[in-house]
Protein backbone atom coordinates (compact mmCIF):
# COMPACT_ATOMS: atom_id res chain seq x y z
CA UNK A 1 0.00 0.00 0.00
CA UNK A 2 1.19 3.66 -0.69
CA UNK A 3 1.12 6.26 1.98
CA UNK A 4 1.26 10.15 0.56
CA UNK A 5 2.92 13.31 1.76
CA UNK A 6 1.20 16.92 0.94
CA UNK A 7 2.59 20.20 1.88
CA UNK A 8 1.95 24.15 1.62
CA UNK A 9 -1.60 23.85 1.37
CA UNK A 10 -1.97 27.66 2.64
CA UNK A 11 -5.63 27.86 2.68
CA UNK A 12 -6.00 27.25 -0.43
CA UNK A 13 -9.31 24.35 -0.25
CA UNK A 14 -9.93 24.30 -3.86
CA UNK A 15 -6.50 22.73 -4.61
CA UNK A 16 -6.11 20.67 -1.15
CA UNK A 17 -9.98 19.10 -2.28
CA UNK A 18 -8.62 17.95 -5.49
CA UNK A 19 -5.46 16.51 -4.12
CA UNK A 20 -7.58 14.63 -1.72
CA UNK A 21 -10.01 13.30 -4.68
CA UNK A 22 -7.18 11.90 -6.30
CA UNK A 23 -5.69 10.27 -3.32
CA UNK A 24 -9.04 8.79 -2.24
CA UNK A 25 -8.78 7.87 -6.47
CA UNK A 26 -5.36 5.91 -5.62
CA UNK A 27 -6.57 4.45 -1.98
CA UNK A 28 -3.46 5.37 -0.12
CA UNK A 29 -3.17 3.61 3.01
CA UNK A 30 -2.81 6.96 5.01
CA UNK A 31 -1.61 10.92 4.52
CA UNK A 32 0.98 13.16 6.23
CA UNK A 33 1.24 16.45 5.85
CA UNK A 34 4.65 18.57 5.64
CA UNK A 35 3.47 21.91 7.08
CA UNK A 36 1.59 25.17 6.34
CA UNK A 37 -2.16 24.18 6.40
CA UNK A 38 -2.52 27.65 6.65
CA UNK A 39 -1.51 31.17 5.52
CA UNK A 40 -1.57 33.42 1.79
CA UNK A 41 -5.40 32.03 0.63
CA UNK A 42 -8.56 32.69 2.58
CA UNK A 43 -10.09 29.11 3.45
CA UNK A 44 -8.07 28.36 6.65
CA UNK A 45 -10.57 26.52 8.28
CA UNK A 46 -11.81 24.17 5.89
CA UNK A 47 -8.45 23.44 5.57
CA UNK A 48 -7.98 22.44 9.11
CA UNK A 49 -11.47 21.24 9.59
CA UNK A 50 -10.38 18.71 6.26
CA UNK A 51 -7.60 17.74 8.24
CA UNK A 52 -8.84 17.16 11.40
CA UNK A 53 -11.47 15.17 10.14
CA UNK A 54 -9.40 12.58 8.04
CA UNK A 55 -7.14 12.35 11.01
CA UNK A 56 -4.20 13.49 9.09
CA UNK A 57 -0.79 14.17 10.74
CA UNK A 58 0.82 17.31 10.25
CA UNK A 59 4.16 18.44 11.38
CA UNK A 60 4.64 22.55 12.04
CA UNK A 61 5.79 25.18 9.32
CA UNK A 62 6.55 28.73 9.42
CA UNK A 63 2.37 29.70 8.75
CA UNK A 64 1.09 27.20 10.96
CA UNK A 65 3.62 28.97 13.79
CA UNK A 66 2.63 32.12 12.95
CA UNK A 67 -0.88 32.00 13.33
CA UNK A 68 -0.77 29.44 16.18
CA UNK A 69 1.20 31.36 18.41
CA UNK A 70 0.80 35.31 16.97
CA UNK A 71 4.32 35.38 15.37
CA UNK A 72 4.82 37.59 11.99
CA UNK A 73 6.96 37.01 8.88
CA UNK A 74 10.11 39.30 8.98
CA UNK A 75 10.68 38.34 5.09
CA UNK A 76 6.94 39.46 3.61
CA UNK A 77 4.90 42.44 4.53
CA UNK A 78 1.78 40.11 2.21
CA UNK A 79 2.49 37.33 4.26
CA UNK A 80 1.89 39.32 7.34
CA UNK A 81 -0.98 41.62 5.76
CA UNK A 82 -2.65 37.40 4.87
CA UNK A 83 -2.54 36.76 8.65
CA UNK A 84 -3.95 39.73 9.70
CA UNK A 85 -7.17 38.09 8.08
CA UNK A 86 -6.47 35.18 9.00
CA UNK A 87 -6.54 35.73 12.54
CA UNK A 88 -9.70 37.09 12.41
CA UNK A 89 -11.71 33.90 10.90
CA UNK A 90 -9.69 31.07 12.58
CA UNK A 91 -11.24 28.92 15.05
CA UNK A 92 -10.23 28.88 18.55
CA UNK A 93 -10.26 24.74 17.92
CA UNK A 94 -8.02 25.24 14.79
CA UNK A 95 -5.23 27.49 16.79
CA UNK A 96 -5.10 24.78 19.00
CA UNK A 97 -5.31 21.76 16.74
CA UNK A 98 -2.04 24.01 15.09
CA UNK A 99 -0.26 24.90 18.23
CA UNK A 100 -0.25 20.92 18.67
CA UNK A 101 2.25 19.93 15.94
CA UNK A 102 5.02 18.90 16.26
CA UNK A 103 8.57 20.03 14.77
CA UNK A 104 9.49 16.55 13.63
CA UNK A 105 7.79 13.82 12.59
CA UNK A 106 9.05 9.96 12.19
CA UNK A 107 6.56 7.61 9.12
CA UNK A 108 8.03 4.30 9.33
CA UNK A 109 12.01 4.94 7.97
CA UNK A 110 10.89 8.21 6.65
CA UNK A 111 12.16 11.68 8.59
CA UNK A 112 9.67 14.61 7.69
CA UNK A 113 10.12 18.33 8.82
CA UNK A 114 8.68 21.72 7.29
CA UNK A 115 11.73 23.77 6.39
CA UNK A 116 15.24 21.58 7.22
CA UNK A 117 17.40 19.32 9.61
CA UNK A 118 18.82 22.30 11.08
CA UNK A 119 15.99 24.63 10.98
CA UNK A 120 12.83 22.16 10.88
CA UNK A 121 10.27 25.18 10.50
CA UNK A 122 11.81 27.99 8.85
CA UNK A 123 15.00 26.84 6.99
CA UNK A 124 15.03 26.50 2.83
CA UNK A 125 16.66 23.37 0.83
CA UNK A 126 16.88 25.47 -2.10
CA UNK A 127 19.63 22.52 -3.69
CA UNK A 128 19.77 19.37 -2.31
CA UNK A 129 23.16 17.83 -2.08
CA UNK A 130 25.08 14.84 -1.00
CA UNK A 131 27.51 16.72 1.56
CA UNK A 132 23.84 18.01 3.26
CA UNK A 133 22.69 14.62 3.77
CA UNK A 134 25.13 12.88 4.30
CA UNK A 135 25.85 14.16 7.84
CA UNK A 136 22.19 12.51 8.55
CA UNK A 137 21.59 9.20 9.51
CA UNK A 138 18.77 7.57 7.81
CA UNK A 139 17.39 6.48 4.09
CA UNK A 140 14.59 8.62 3.46
CA UNK A 141 13.64 12.61 3.81
CA UNK A 142 11.09 14.51 3.24
CA UNK A 143 10.37 18.50 3.68
CA UNK A 144 8.70 21.00 2.08
CA UNK A 145 8.22 24.97 2.29
CA UNK A 146 10.42 25.81 -1.20
CA UNK A 147 7.00 25.17 -2.48
CA UNK A 148 9.21 23.25 -5.27
CA UNK A 149 8.56 19.77 -6.19
CA UNK A 150 11.69 17.46 -6.21
CA UNK A 151 12.81 14.18 -5.67
CA UNK A 152 16.82 13.81 -5.17
CA UNK A 153 19.06 10.41 -4.40
CA UNK A 154 22.00 10.42 -2.91
CA UNK A 155 23.65 6.94 -2.57
CA UNK A 156 21.66 5.15 0.05
CA UNK A 157 19.80 8.06 0.99
CA UNK A 158 16.86 9.87 -1.10
CA UNK A 159 15.21 12.96 -0.65
CA UNK A 160 11.45 14.24 -1.55
CA UNK A 161 10.39 17.79 -1.48
CA UNK A 162 6.53 17.01 -2.74
CA UNK A 163 5.80 20.26 -3.31
CA UNK A 164 2.48 23.00 -2.41
CA UNK A 165 -0.80 21.73 -2.80
CA UNK A 166 -1.82 25.43 -2.75
CA UNK A 167 0.84 27.56 -3.94
CA UNK A 168 3.56 25.69 -6.05
CA UNK A 169 6.21 28.17 -7.54
CA UNK A 170 8.23 25.64 -9.94
CA UNK A 171 6.43 27.14 -12.61
CA UNK A 172 3.56 24.56 -12.84
CA UNK A 173 0.06 25.73 -11.70
CA UNK A 174 -1.16 22.68 -10.53
CA UNK A 175 -1.37 20.71 -7.20
CA UNK A 176 1.25 18.73 -6.03
CA UNK A 177 1.84 16.19 -4.16
CA UNK A 178 3.82 12.45 -3.16
CA UNK A 179 3.46 8.84 -2.69
CA UNK A 180 5.64 6.75 -1.17
CA UNK A 181 5.33 2.85 -2.03
CA UNK A 182 7.77 1.81 0.94
CA UNK A 183 10.68 1.77 -1.21
CA UNK A 184 10.57 4.95 -3.80
CA UNK A 185 8.88 7.81 -4.34
CA UNK A 186 6.67 9.14 -7.15
CA UNK A 187 5.68 13.03 -7.53
CA UNK A 188 2.01 13.58 -8.91
CA UNK A 189 0.44 16.94 -10.09
CA UNK A 190 -3.75 17.44 -10.29
CA UNK A 191 -5.74 20.49 -11.49
CA UNK A 192 -7.87 22.31 -9.49
CA UNK A 193 -10.62 25.31 -10.33
CA UNK A 194 -8.61 28.20 -8.90
CA UNK A 195 -10.85 30.64 -10.12
CA UNK A 196 -12.88 29.92 -6.99
CA UNK A 197 -9.81 30.72 -5.28
CA UNK A 198 -9.60 34.44 -6.95
CA UNK A 199 -13.21 34.96 -6.14
CA UNK A 200 -12.87 33.90 -2.67
CA UNK A 201 -9.87 36.20 -1.85
CA UNK A 202 -11.29 39.59 -4.01
CA UNK A 203 -14.55 38.87 -1.65
CA UNK A 204 -12.18 38.57 1.32
CA UNK A 205 -10.73 42.33 0.46
CA UNK A 206 -7.38 41.06 -1.20
CA UNK A 207 -6.82 42.05 -4.93
CA UNK A 208 -4.99 39.93 -7.74
CA UNK A 209 -1.74 40.61 -6.52
CA UNK A 210 -2.20 38.08 -3.52
CA UNK A 211 -3.44 35.51 -5.79
CA UNK A 212 -2.26 36.32 -9.57
CA UNK A 213 0.58 34.13 -9.20
CA UNK A 214 -1.40 30.74 -8.90
CA UNK A 215 -2.05 31.20 -12.54
CA UNK A 216 1.37 30.40 -13.83
CA UNK A 217 2.85 28.87 -10.42
CA UNK A 218 4.99 31.71 -10.36
CA UNK A 219 8.10 31.85 -7.77
CA UNK A 220 6.86 35.41 -6.35
CA UNK A 221 3.54 36.79 -5.62
CA UNK A 222 2.23 38.66 -8.45
CA UNK A 223 -0.88 40.41 -10.65
CA UNK A 224 -2.77 38.53 -12.98
CA UNK A 225 -1.50 40.91 -15.60
CA UNK A 226 2.20 40.20 -15.20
Amino acid sequence: MKIAFISDIHGNFEALTAVLAELDRMRVSEIFCVGDVVGYYSQVNECCDELRRREIKSVIGNHDWYLGFGGFCIRSKSVNECLVYQRKVISSENVNWLQAFRAQMQVGTIQVVHGGWSDPIDEYIITPNEEYFERLSGAYFVSGHTHVQSLHRFGEKTYCNPGSVGQPRDGDPRAAFATFDGESFELHRVEYNMQKVFELMEAAGFHDYYYGGLKTGAKNLRRLAD
